[in-house]
């Protein structure tokens, strides 16, 4: 026996499981990959609990239940955004159920997939299973997606079709943008501030930087569109800014970080080369050193067939349209591993990463009837 529904929501919300790049914030995901792999195992599914390559104190689940070739994956990052606890009417760490709706950091932004998927799992009659039924979950989907990367390379999981559990209202997601979050680094030269030619000033150069990579922002936005998405075209977001220390010193240092989202059939690598041909003109006539970095891998963007099984089934199952979404996914490495793949999930990403995050209640049963209806279709006996 499996816990309900309700018991696995408030199991997984109470396990924190916070990906972060500050180190002193990030905390292991491998206590909620434990949760999942009891309730799977539980269910009669071999289960492995894989520890990152990059990071033991990390771990991916890989759960399948079923034997041959084809079937049906569900999958999803067991890891939340950090979260100040100040700005919550509700703990974040404790599941709240009020209004309609379960409030906790996750239940939205993916914890609450695993429950349904689950539940989905141990509604089927195993003697009715011809085809692989999977589970999948991961860790640091919100920061690096070390654990998605991780099995691609690894090459597993196999299936005809994954669904990447992510809030989308129940709408059938097609395609998403990729994300470049880069950083440009200018390091000047000191000096007293009574006489600017005794330095080089790290800020003044970045506003040569920033004015430049509006201009690229503008040409990019006149050159590229998709009206698969509300926003059609790719945007380059300047976030961060840090420069100098002392007002009566010429600033030596300054650092910039930005992301730029990139549609379909867009070049990452190009984009980042025309960048630093752009910085490397304004460091040969400022004397400054300016390099381009990435802060972490490169998401790709994510496009699937919409006339493929699996996108067409959902559309007619929800009477929804498929669409794009403007957030990244682990999609691409799934489907890098040959599997039709879609995005589809309960909840709403406008509760994700906000405080007081939940999943409307009316939401639950209709996407647990719909993953059971796809475990039917793609792995047991009609």
């Amino acid at each position: 026996m499996i816990p309900s529904t309700t018991e696995m929501f408030r199991a997984l919300v109470s396990t924190p499981s916070v990906s972060c790049a500050d180190l002193q914030i990030d905390q292991s995901n491998i206590d909620v990959i434990n949760h999942l792999a009891n309730w799977l195992d539980d269910l009669g599914f071999d289960v492995v609990v894989k520890p990152l390559e990059s990071n033991r104190n990390k771990a991916n689940l890989l759960a399948r239940k079923g034997s041959g070739d084809g079937g049906l994956v569900f999958a999803g990052h067991s890891d939340t955004v950090p979260c100040y606890e100040s700005q919550w009417d509700v703990d974040p760490y404790a599941l709240t159920e009020k209004d309609g709706r379960f409030y906790g950091l996750g239940t939205c932004d993916m914890k609450g997939f695993f429950p349904l998927a689950i539940a989905a799992c141990a509604a089927i009659d195993d003697a009715k299973l011809e085809k692989p039924l999977c589970v999948a979950a991961t860790s640091d989907e919100e920061t690096s997606m070390a654990g998605a990367r991780e099995l691609e390379a690894l090459g597993f999981p196999k299936a005809d079709a994954a669904v990447i559990g992510e809030p989308t209202d129940l709408v059938p997601a097609y395609t998403h943008k990729g994300i470049a979050l880069t950083k440009v680094i200018i390091t000047g030269v000191a000096g007293h501030s009574s006489d600017p030619d005794a330095g080089v000033n790290a800020l003044d150069v970045m506003h040569q930087v920033i004015s430049s990579l509006i201009e690229f922002r503008n040409e990019l936005k006149s050159k590229y569109a998709n009206e698969a998405f509300a926003v059609h075209y790719p945007t380059m977001n300047l976030g961060c800014l840090h420069a100098g220390d002392v007002p009566n010193r010429i600033c030596a240092h300054a650092e910039l970080e930005f992301d730029i989202r990139l549609l379909p059939n867009m070049n990452a690598q190009l984009l980042l080369d025309d960048i630093q041909r752009r910085v490397a003109d304004i460091a040969a006539h400022t004397g400054a050193e300016i390099r381009v970095e990435s802060c972490c891998p490169i998401i790709p963007p994510f496009e699937t067939n919409t006339n493929g099984n699996l996108v067409r089934h959902l559309a007619n199952v929800t009477k929804h349209a498929p669409r794009g979404v403007a957030f990244g996914t682990e999609a691409p490495f799934y489907q890098a591993l040959g599997m039709e793949t879609v995005v589809f999930g309960p909840g709403s990403v406008n509760q994700a990463h906000q405080p007081d995050e939940y999943i409307s209640l009316d939401r639950l049963k209709p996407t647990q009837a719909i993953l059971e209806e796809l475990i039917h279709t793609y792995c047991a006996t009609p």
